[in-house]
């Protein structure tokens, strides 16, 4: 057998080899991996490389190295989950660059990093002002987390005592000018209710790119025409405004009539649509 067609086999089985073997050791974004992981990745794809184009003249060498390997990695990452003492042996622990607002110079030295690079880091993290720092730990994997200080942080809902809805993951219900049926099932909905929401946004199908739906039911779409503009859905929002205006309107009734009996009916329905909407609130406007 001739030697290109040797390689051509090799290397057909050795690429599903290696996508097995990437199955196995596990899924992770090559920027999260720690440097030893990363090494042994390096080794394991060079060892594959040399078997591919037949530079291990005894192949069975070369699946026996490619085996320990494999093995020795997945040993060492069941080990790290069992024992700290060898995680922080094996991948290392976090450093702490800034503590209390001030920076530790000798910790910085000590992951070779200068004033400028700190900076540059803290940058990214969008803490351009490094009196606004609070703390700062470098990982394993070489990611720099920032906790700004109290007063500089941003206002969440918790912080203004205000209630919020729950998100949950949209679905993506069409693509590519498709209808995907499981999506929509997932929520409940079906092709009807799709057809409904683009009739009433004056949109065809095929020229929809991805039209999602949200937690609330609310339909984005973007269409491959960009020169068109698609009005959002502002559904709740009308709801919550219709009943502000019947809230309204009972109030202006109480205080129209002279029947004490008829108007105290008024402000009682009055309350209690308030209290509704101040419960719906959360969930209608966001």
């Amino acid at each position: 057998m001739q030697n290109w067609v040797m390689i051509l086999l090799r290397t057909a089985v050795l690429f599903f080899v290696t996508l097995w073997i990437m199955r196995i050791i596990g899924e992770r974004s090559v920027s999260r991996i720690t440097p030893f992981k990363f090494v042994s990745y390096m080794v394991i794809a060079i060892i594959v490389s040399l078997i591919s184009l037949g530079a291990i003249t005894n192949i069975v060498f070369g699946f026996i190295a490619l085996a320990v390997w494999i093995a020795l990695s997945i040993a060492l990452d069941y080990l790290s989950i069992k024992s700290k003492w060898v995680h922080d042996f094996i991948n290392g622990r976090e450093t702490i660059l800034i503590k209390d607002g001030k920076i530790m110079e000798n910790n910085l030295m000590h992951v070779r990093y200068s004033g400028e690079e700190l900076l540059r880091e803290l940058r990214s993290k969008n803490a351009f002002n490094l009196a606004d720092v609070e703390f700062a730990v470098m990982e394993s994997t070489g990611d720099i987390n920032v906790l700004l200080k109290s007063d500089r942080k941003p206002i969440t809902a918790k912080d203004l005592q205000r209630k919020v809805a729950p998100w949950s993951q949209p679905q993506t219900v069409i693509l590519d000018g498709n209808i995907l049926d499981d999506s929509l099932t997932d929520m409940g909905l079906d092709r009807e209710w799709l057809k409904v929401q683009l009739s009433t946004s004056a949109v065809s199908l095929d020229n929809v790119f991805i039209g999602q739906v949200d937690s609330s039911g609310d339909l984005f779409i973007d269409l491959f025409d960009d020169s068109i503009e698609v009005a959002q859905p502002k559904v709740k929002e009308m709801l919550y405004a219709s009943m502000s205006k019947v809230q309204a309107d009972l109030l202006c009734f109480s205080l129209e009539t002279e029947d004490m009996k008829t108007r105290r009916m008024y402000l009682n329905n009055a309350n209690k649509l308030k209290k509704i909407m101040d419960k719906l609130e959360p969930y209608l406007l966001r």
